[in-house]
């Protein structure tokens, strides 16, 4: 008699196990992320740096998805995860946790550290357990800093990610961060940095190389096409679903 109940319980849970990704909840935004967002991030950005974002209603606010972005400063981490109104988990040089403020600013908007000589396959592993618990994951698919600003040499780490996970990649655009504290800058230039969030490219239908190609190609595309419209035009700012939140 409990046979079957036992095999239709045995099902229950592999269905449990099996759920995507995408569909788990969305971890919320810790006190620490809220303080330093409100405290640090927003002033830097918005009144510093004269910051505007566009595009705020691609971002998916729930579930797992790869946020794919050119690389120009070291500023580019702690603004993006602000921008996109929700946390957003980057693999970061460990070298970096150690910057006087920069350091626990990166750690505290979901920054996690990942050592020089590493292997590929430990910092995918590491990424696919945020992208499991419904993480947004930012990678910048240059890998590295670029003094021009643009996707030169893309990566396919990023569409790797998405295909292993089932998950979309969201690319995105920062202006002008590479001329406020590029490669090479010993203080930053007060110019503006704007932000253009573009839409959902599915992922990947394979992990074989000619699918990662394509859809890395796609977010090269996107990314730089954004950044060819330049600086945001003035005028009323849509900015819904962006922290810092209401007191």
């Amino acid at each position: 008699m409990n046979r079957p109940v036992n095999a239709v319980k045995r099902v229950l849970r592999r269905r449990k196990r099996a759920e995507p990704p995408a569909l788990l909840s969305t971890p919320k935004p810790s006190l620490t992320y809220r303080l330093i967002s409100y405290l640090l991030v927003f002033p830097i950005y918005r009144l510093l740096f004269r910051g505007r974002t566009g595009g705020n209603a691609n971002v998916p606010l729930e579930g797992a998805v790869v946020v794919v972005a050119n690389h120009g400063s070291h500023l580019d981490p702690p603004l993006l995860g602000h921008a996109l109104g929700r946390p957003v988990a980057f693999m970061a040089k460990a070298e970096l946790f150690k910057v006087p403020l920069l350091g626990p600013i990166i750690r505290a908007c979901g920054a996690y550290p990942v050592a020089r000589g590493a292997s590929d396959r430990e910092a995918i592993r590491t990424a696919n357990d945020r992208l499991d618990e419904g993480w947004a994951i930012g990678v910048f698919i240059d890998g590295t800093r670029q003094s021009d600003g643009r996707v030169n040499i893309p990566q396919a780490g990023a569409a790797l990610l998405a295909a292993r996970a089932g998950v979309p990649l969201l690319p995105v655009a920062i202006i002008n961060s590479h001329r406020a504290l590029g490669t090479g800058s010993k203080r930053a230039r007060l110019v503006p940095i704007h932000i253009r969030i573009g839409t959902l490219i599915p992922p990947p239908a394979s992990r074989r190389r000619p699918d990662l190609d394509a859809a890395t190609a796609a977010c090269q595309q996107q990314i730089n096409a954004l950044l060819d419209q330049g600086l945001l035009p003035q005028g009323p700012q849509r900015t819904a679903g962006v922290l810092p939140p209401s007191p």
